[in-house]
C-alpha cells in the first residue's frame, strides 16, 4: 500500500506544517510513502515563483530521515514516460500536461503510475484528517473488497455530525455528477457518493486502469475553453470530470466514510492568507485533537469558525476584476467564433 502526496514549490508554505500531519496520520498503515515533487512552473495562478522551494526540499529531506518507507520521487516529463503514462490510463492516446486553467494533469497521473504499489491513498499537499484512525485504510480495502461497484474510497467530507449531515454543496457536487448521495448505516458510517476527486481518494491502480482504461477526455465550457487558449492551457477538464463521467457511465460509485471508533475525516483549506499561514500549526493541533467547532461539524471545507478568511475574501474581491477581463475577452472571442460560423 502506497501513500501518496502530490507537491510543488508553490505549496511550501503550508506544506512545511500540514506534510509532516499527513505522514503523522497515515505513515503508520502504509508500506510506502511517496512525495511526489512537480516542478514544472507554468502561466496563472498555478505558476506563480517558487522561492520556497530550498524550504520544501529540507522538509521533504527530513521527513523522509523520519519515516523509513518515505521517499521523494520527482515527475518525469520526458516523452518515454509521457508515453508509459498513457498507455497506462489513457489507451496510448494523447492527453494534456495540464487542465484548462492550468492546474495540474500529468502529474497526477505519473504519481500514480510511479507508486510501488497498485493500492493508492492520494492526497493534496494542503489535506487536514482528524479522527486519527489507525485501521481506516484495512477497513476501507475490506469495503472495496466486499462492494464490487466501488472502485474507491475516501475519509468523511468534514468533522462527523450527530445527525449525519452532508453539507449542501457536496449534494448538489454528487447531483451534476448523477445521483443524491446515499448515507450507509452499521461500522461504515459514511455515504455511497457519484464520481470521485482527484484531491483525495484510496483506489486500485490495477482496477482504475483496467475498468476506466481509455476514458475520454471532457472539454471544458466554450468560454472556458477559449479562455483556456488566451491563457495558453490546454482545453481540457480536470481529470476528475473525465474520471467521474466514465465511472457514472460503468456504474461505478465511491464511499466516503468514517470507519470505527474515532475514524477518520478530512478538511481542505479553500483559500489563503496570512492569518492562515500563521494559525496553521495551530488549527492543525486542533483537528488531531478533534477540538472542533460547532459550526464545522459537516463542513468539507475549513470555514470561517476555525480559521477568519475575510482578509482572503477581501484579497479575492480585489483580483476580481481581472477576472472580469478574462471573461469578457473569453465572451467577445465566443461571439466572433459563433458569428463567424455558418448560419444553418
Amino acid at each position: 500500500m502506497t501513500f501518496e502526496i502530490t507537491v510543488s514549490p508553490t505549496d511550501w508554505r503550508h506544506a512545511v506544517h500540514v506534510l509532516p500531519h499527513q505522514l503523522r496520520q497515515w505513515a503508520g498503515q502504509v508500506d510506502d510513502v511517496q512525495l511526489t515533487l512537480n516542478l514544472l512552473q507554468v502561466q496563472g495562478r498555478y505558476g506563480a515563483a517558487a522561492e520556497g522551494l530550498a524550504v520544501l526540499r529540507e522538509t521533504l529531506d527530513d521527513l523522509c530521515h523520519r519515516y523509513p518507507n518515505a521517499h521523494v520521487i520527482e515527475v518525469d516529463y520526458s516523452e518515454a514516460m509521457q508515453a508509459e503514462v498513457g498507455a497506462r490510463f489513457f489507451d496510448g492516446r494523447p492527453f494534456p500536461l495540464r487542465n484548462h486553467d492550468g492546474g495540474p494533469f500529468y502529474s497526477y497521473f505519473f504519481g500514480w503510475h510511479a507508486a510501488r504499489n497498485d493500492l493508492v491513498l492520494h492526497a493534496d499537499s494542503d489535506m487536514l484528517f482528524g479522527g486519527g484512525s489507525q485501521t481506516w485504510i484495512a477497513e476501507a480495502l475490506a469495503l472495496m473488497r466486499r462492494e464490487p461497484d466501488v472502485l474507491c474510497t475516501a475519509p468523511l467530507p468534514g468533522p462527523p455530525t450527530p445527525d449525519r449531515s452532508l453539507p449542501e454543496r457536496i449534494r448538489e457536487q454528487h447531483a451534476r455528477m448523477g445521483g443524491e448521495p446515499q448515507w450507509m448505516d452499521g461500522d461504515v458510517r459514511g455515504y455511497r457518493l457519484h464520481g470521485c476527486s482527484t484531491r483525495l481518494w484510496l483506489f486500485d491502480r490495477a482496477t482504475l486502469s483496467s475498468r476506466l482504461h481509455g476514458m475520454p477526455l471532457e472539454r471544458p465550457r466554450l468560454r472556458s475553453a477559449v479562455r483556456a487558449r488566451l491563457e495558453g492551457h490546454p482545453p481540457f477538464e480536470l481529470p476528475e470530470r473525465s474520471m467521474s463521467r466514465r465511472m457514472n457511465d460503468l456504474g461505478l460509485r465511491r464511499i466516503d466514510f468514517l470507519g470505527t471508533g474515532p475514524g477518520m475525516w478530512s478538511l481542505h483549506p479553500t483559500m489563503r492568507s496570512e492569518i492562515f499561514y500563521d494559525r496553521l500549526p495551530s488549527v492543525i493541533a486542533r483537528v488531531e485533537a478533534g477540538d472542533m467547532p460547532a459550526e464545522q461539524l459537516g463542513d468539507y471545507n475549513i470555514n470561517d469558525s476555525l480559521v477568519d478568511w475575510s482578509t482572503a475574501r477581501r484579497a479575492q474581491s480585489r483580483q476580481t476584476w481581472y477576472r472580469r477581463l478574462a471573461r469578457r475577452a473569453a465572451a467577445q472571442a465566443v461571439g466572433g467564433i459563433r458569428r463567424a460560423l455558418p448560419r444553418r
